[in-house]
């Protein structure tokens, strides 16, 4: 019986002692991963500073341009991956012409009448009363199973668009890249803009648009040659480690050096992850 006894709390104590093993190893496991997270993530906002200290580097041959073209960097045994978009050449939703969302929508690939209404929408959404010469359509919204009705205020965030009646998930992807809230503008700078964009801006030909974009080839090397360089841009940095750990900012980020300000930018936006 004493043998047996032995035997048994033996047994057990392997037990547990191999289940404080696999508890030990798991959080171990769970804290190498925890680190490289947290490298991967350091590493990326090191990448969002180099482009912030890129895009408005005092020496014009240095600076960098906000076309989206990739730039890269290592940074604590991490590969980091750069692009920056100005967001002056995109389009407005808040400030664009209804001529300008009409243009963007039919480049989009919405048909000329659907391109009308639902700019017509977007405007009308922004609006600060139904009574500023627009079409109101706020019945449309509860035909159409809406629970809301239009803000009538300026939009809060690019996402805000899904919400406008017309606007389908297939055509806020496509329009998703080429749409801000911070340019200000009425229509998208030509010499910065992205392609639908330039596509939407009033009287753009095909011709026109080709003349433009083979100029800003010519000149894509030589920032001395680019033109347009506004102070708000949109930039994504992908840090990659050796394991294969990545992280990944988007931020949206305004410079205003010079200004009172202690910090010489603004975050407008922030978001981490893949999920665009």
């Amino acid at each position: 019986m004493a043998l047996l006894l032995v035997l048994w709390a033996c047994a057990l104590l392997a037990v547990l002692l191999g289940g404080y093993a696999a508890v030990v190893h798991t959080e171990a496991v769970l804290a190498r991963h925890q680190l490289a997270q947290t490298r991967a993530h350091y590493a990326a906002e090191a990448g969002l500073m180099r482009a912030l200290r890129g895009l408005h580097d005092t020496r014009a041959k240095q600076r960098w341009i906000g076309d989206g073209r990739l730039y890269t960097m290592s940074y604590d045994g991490a590969e980091v991956r750069i692009r920056a978009v100005d967001e002056s050449g995109k389009v407005d939703l808040n400030s664009a012409s209804p001529e300008v969302l009409q243009g963007l929508f039919r480049a989009a690939g919405a048909a000329p009448d659907a391109a009308q209404a639902l700019a017509m929408r977007v405007v009308e959404w922004r609006s600060p009363s139904a009574f500023d010469g627009t079409a109101g359509d706020a019945a449309g919204y509860a035909t159409a199973g809406r629970h809301y009705r239009p803000r009538h205020g300026s939009f809060a965030s690019v996402e805000e668009l899904q919400m406008v009646l017309g606007m389908t998930p297939a055509l806020y992807r496509s329009l998703a890249p080429h749409i801000t809230l911070w340019s200000g503008q009425a229509s998208p700078d030509p010499n910065v803009a992205t392609s639908l964009a330039l596509a939407a801006i009033p009287g753009m030909t095909a011709e026109r648009a080709r003349e433009i974009q083979a100029a800003r080839r010519r000149n894509a090397a030589d920032p001395e040659l680019t033109v347009g360089s506004g102070v708000t841009h949109s930039v994504r940095s992908q840090a990659t480690l050796a394991d294969g750990t990545q992280a990944v900012l988007r931020a949206t980020v305004r410079w205003r050096a010079g200004s009172a300000a202690a910090q010489p930018y603004a975050v407008l936006r922030w978001q981490e992850g893949n999920e665009e």
